[in-house]
Order: C-alpha cells, then sequence, then structure tokens
C-alpha cells in the first residue's frame, strides 16, 4: 500500500496468487484498466500505470468496499493462514500462555 495522493487505497501490485481479470478501455479519454474478482466477477477498482517507478510503476487503485482489512495476528483465525505465509514468511505469532 503507498499514498497515492488521490484519497483512493492504493497498492503497487495485487496479492501473491491472486488472479485479476481485466478490461481496459478509453472512455475518459486515456487508457483505464478495470480489475475484476476472478471468482466472483466484481467490481474492484482501476489499474494506472503511474505507480511508484521503484515498485514496477502501476498503481491499482482499489474500491474500499472491496477492501477488508485483518490484523497479520488474526489472519488464521479468519482463515486466510495460506495468505498470511505468503505475504508475511517471516512473521512469528506471539502466544501469550497462562500458567495454572
Amino acid at each position: 500500500k503507498f499514498d497515492s495522493g488521490t484519497g483512493w487505497p492504493s497498492f503497487t501490485r495485487a496479492l501473491p496468487g491472486v488472479e485479476l481479470r481485466t478490461h481496459t478501455d478509453y472512455h475518459i479519454g486515456y487508457a483505464r484498466t478495470e480489475m475484476r474478482s476472478e471468482v466472483a466477477d466484481s467490481h474492484l477498482g482501476h489499474i494506472f500505470p503511474d505507480g511508484p517507478r521503484d515498485k514496477g510503476g502501476m498503481r491499482h487503485c482499489a474500491n474500499s468496499a472491496s477492501l477488508r482489512f485483518i490484523p497479520v495476528d488474526k489472519m488464521e483465525k479468519e482463515g486466510f493462514v495460506e495468505l498470511r505465509r505468503a505475504l508475511f514468511p517471516n512473521y512469528v505469532a506471539h502466544r501469550q500462555h497462562m500458567e495454572m
């Protein structure tokens, strides 16, 4: 995630292992590539070629309604352990043990 100055949640790439459907149109006078869910075919936002050059140059501009933020320490409980491993391979859960 990065601050693109647009007010939209902006990312330099899709999540690892996530396939997006894309469709480019020129209805607003320049190329605008829509990103859609591969599974549900729902609109997720747009991809523009004006992102940080050192990160590949793309800006994935996501609609906030299409996002669900889950703290890294809650990802396993929410069913996202594989994604957590892909995104944070060095993550070690800090578990508190209660003494009896």
